[in-house]
C-alpha cells in the first residue's frame, strides 16, 4: 500500500517540518558564529546584514525523509540515488556560501547532477525496454542533452530568483505540493514530493516576511535540481499531462529566461550580478517583499493551476500531453513580463523625477 494511503506520511511530514526548523535555528547560530552575512548594497534587495546558508536545513531534512521513504518501500528506492547529486549541488553553493567557488567549478558539478539525474532515471528504463531502438539513437541524444540543459538552467534560474524574502521556498512548495496533489489524482504517489514542501514549510517563518536567514547558494542551486527532477518525473509519468511541470514553474522560468535574454541582447554582462529580474523591479517600484511574493502566488494560484488542472483532465491531448495550452500560457506569461518591466521602467522615472522636484 502507497504509504500517501495511510498515517505514517502525516507523521513524517510533521517530523520532515520540525527538523527543517531545528536545523534552520542550529544553521543561523553556525552562520553568525562564522560570520557568513550578505551585506545591503547597490544589488541587493535587503536594507540590513542577514546570516546566509540557512537553506542546509530544510536540504538536511529532505534527504532524511527520503531515507525514511526508501526504506519503508521499495517503490521510494530510487530516491537513494538522487541523494549524491542533489549533495554535490549543495556542497558547491556551501562553499561558494563561505569563500566564493569560480563559476566554472559549480557549473562542472551541475553538469554531473544532470548526467546522473539522466543516467539513473533513463538508461535502466531503456535498459528495461530493450535498448533504443535502431535508427533513432541521433534523435534519443538530442532529447537527452535537451534535458540535461533543463535541469542545469533549473538549478541556475532558482538561484537567480532567489533575492527576496520567501519567494524562491513558496514557489517550491507550490511546485511540490501541485505535482503530488496531480500524481495522486493519477494514482501515483506523491508523497516524496510531500516531503519536499513540508521541509521548506520549516524553513520558511526564518526568511518570510521578515528575514533572518537566507537560504544561500546552498539551497537554492539544489531546489533548483529537485524542481527538475519532479517535473522531470511527472513528464514521464504514463496517463499525466507532460507539460503540466513546465506550466506550475512558468512564474520563474519567464522571469528568469527573459531578463537572461534581454541582458545578452543589450550587450551585459549576463552572468554577473545584477537586479533586473522583474521581481527585483517590483519590489524597487514600492512592493513589499511580501507584496511581489504575493504576485507571483496569484499568477502559480489563479493562472497556471487552472490551466494545468485543465491539462490532466484531458492528459491525451495533442502529443506530447499538454504542449499546445503550454506553450499559450508562456506566450501570456512573456507578454505579462513586458508588460510588468515597462510598468516598473515608468514609475521608477516618475518616481526619479518626484524626488528630484
Amino acid at each position: 500500500m502507497p504509504i500517501a494511503n495511510d498515517l505514517r506520511l502525516p507523521l513524517l511530514l510533521v517530523a520532515t517540518t520540525a527538523l527543517a526548523a531545528i536545523l534552520t535555528w542550529a544553521a543561523i547560530a553556525y552562520a553568525r558564529r562564522r560570520a557568513l552575512f550578505d551585506l545591503p548594497g547597490q544589488r541587493r534587495s535587503h536594507g540590513t546584514p542577514t546570516p546566509r546558508g540557512g537553506g542546509i536545513a530544510f536540504i538536511a531534512a529532505i534527504l532524511f525523509a527520503w531515507s525514511v521513504l526508501a526504506a519503508s518501500t521499495a517503490t521510494f528506492a530510487p530516491l537513494f540515488a538522487l541523494a549524491p547529486p542533489t549533495l554535490g549541488v549543495a556542497l558547491v553553493g556551501w562553499l561558494d556560501d563561505h569563500r566564493g567557488l569560480s563559476a566554472r567549478w559549480r557549473f562542472a558539478v551541475h553538469c554531473a547532477a544532470a548526467a546522473w539525474l539522466l543516467g539513473a532515471a533513463i538508461v535502466p528504463a531503456l535498459s528495461t525496454a530493450g535498448g533504443i531502438p535502431h535508427g533513432v539513437a541521433w534523435n534519443w541524444g538530442l532529447a537527452l542533452l535537451a534535458v540535461a540543459i533543463a535541469i542545469v538552467w533549473s538549478i541556475n534560474l532558482h538561484n537567480f530568483m532567489d533575492g527576496i524574502n520567501g519567494l524562491l521556498t513558496c514557489q517550491a512548495m507550490f511546485v511540490f505540493v501541485a505535482l503530488a496533489l496531480l500524481a495522486g489524482w493519477h494514482g501515483a504517489d506523491g508523497a516524496a514530493m510531500l516531503v519536499c514542501a513540508a521541509a521548506c514549510a520549516g524553513f520558511l517563518p526564518f526568511n518570510f516576511p521578515r528575514a533572518r536567514v537566507f537560504m544561500g547558494d546552498v539551497a537554492s542551486g539544489a531546489l533548483g535540481f529537485l524542481i527538475a527532477v519532479a517535473v522531470l518525473w511527472f513528464a514521464v509519468s504514463p496517463g499525466m499531462a507532460a507539460a503540466s511541470g513546465v506550466v506550475l514553474c512558468s512564474a520563474f522560468v519567464t522571469d528568469a529566461s527573459c531578463t537572461l535574454l534581454s541582458r545578452m541582447l543589450r550587450g551585459r554582462r549576463w552572468y554577473s550580478a545584477h537586479r533586473e529580474h522583474l521581481y527585483q523591479w517590483l519590489a524597487r517600484s514600492g512592493f513589499s517583499h511580501a507584496g511581489v511574493v504575493a504576485l507571483y502566488m496569484g499568477w502559480n494560484l489563479l493562472v497556471a493551476l487552472p490551466v494545468v488542472w485543465w491539462m490532466n483532465r484531458m492528459p491525451t491531448y495533442p502529443m506530447p500531453p499538454g504542449v499546445a495550452p503550454a506553450a499559450g500560457l508562456y506566450a501570456f506569461a512573456i507578454a505579462t513580463w513586458w508588460c510588468g518591466k515597462r510598468w516598473c521602467l515608468r514609475h521608477a522615472r516618475e518616481r526619479g523625477r518626484h524626488a528630484a522636484a
